[in-house]
């Protein structure tokens, strides 16, 4: 990442330069290791407090991190922690946007719309559970060792409480235990 230095009534030396932009290189990681893009780095002093202010054009959009301390290198590191986590938020919404092409978001005339409609209607089902089986109560363990049989979720009656309980898998592989 290339820096552009900007000191206003304030003068780094090239030592300091260099940890300015090792800091900085770690955020160019995090945005595109490819491209090599420009970190704008403008440092003022006002009377007895120092800012920074570091500006990375990212996707056509800035990420401005600006930080302000007595100490100029507080200055910098909270000007950098803060560009780090702009840069981390856009970089998870860019990824994890869903983009739709531009057929799909035009919009389809009435019948296919309405062929659309039935298609999901099919697909829509209800499957009832027959609570009148001779089921015996199962124990918390004995769901988690039934819900390994790739379930997304287990309705059982506690043999502790004699209640319904709801075993459902989470996204990030932990359980949620519904109990009634």
């Amino acid at each position: 990442m290339r820096l552009i230095y900007t000191g206003r009534q304030v003068v780094l030396a090239p030592a300091q330069l260099k940890k300015i932009e090792v800091q900085v290189a770690k955020v160019g990681k995090l945005l595109d290791g490819k491209e090599e893009r420009e970190a704008h780095v403008i440092v003022s002093q006002e009377r007895h407090l120092h800012c920074a202010e570091i500006t990375v054009n990212y996707r056509n959009h800035p990420l401005v991190g600006i930080g302000s301390s007595p100490d100029l290198y507080t200055a910098l590191h909270a000007a950098v922690d803060k560009l780090e986590k702009q840069a981390l938020k856009v970089r998870t919404k860019w990824r994890d946007t869903k983009r739709v092409s531009r057929k799909t978001s035009e919009v389809p005339d009435a019948p296919a719309a309405a062929e659309k409609e039935i298609e999901t209607e099919l697909e829509r089902r209800i499957f009832r559970v027959n609570h009148h089986q001779k089921r015996k109560p199962m124990t918390l363990d004995e769901a988690l060792m039934e819900m390994e049989k790739d379930r997304d979720y287990l309705v059982y009656r506690d043999s502790e409480t004699d209640r319904v309980s709801v075993l459902v898998r989470r996204r990030d592989g932990h359980f949620d235990l519904v109990e009634a």
